[in-house]
């Protein structure tokens, strides 16, 4: 039971994260119009470094691909940790109201992380 609900999450989990990749190609979803200065100030500094943007949704969409199947989750979540750990300093600092579903988030990789242990194991020896 606890494989298929930690697929679902994962899927979901890498789902957004595809999401998130492709709308810094394509910008299909618009910015919402209640957004703080210093969150626009900080979209038009990632807009200035025209490298940063397509970067980081490159990342985004080979993480969310990878987490979905069990096989590749343990490369998944890692490459997906610093983005989550930026996506958290970013609402921490700039953007309070989504600061709930971005500590989901980090949870939730965490978790895929932590369930993935093993596979580390020869990193660090």
């Amino acid at each position: 039971m606890k494989n298929k609900i930690l697929f679902v999450i994962c899927l979901l989990f890498g789902l957004m994260f595809i999401n998130a990749g492709l709308n810094k190609f394509f910008n299909y979803m618009p910015m919402p119009e209640d957004l703080p200065e210093s969150m626009i100030n900080l979209m038009a500094a990632f807009s200035e470094i025209g490298w940063l943007l397509p970067l980081i949704g490159f990342i985004e969409i080979i993480g969310g691909f990878l987490i979905i199947p069990k096989k590749t989750r343990a490369l998944g979540a890692i490459i997906i940790l610093p983005i989550m750990v930026g996506i958290l300093l970013t609402h921490i600092v700039n953007e309070p109201s989504g600061l709930i579903l971005a500590v989901i988030l980090f949870v939730i990789n965490i978790w895929v992380i932590i369930e993935n242990r093993e596979k580390y194991y020869s990193l660090i020896d």
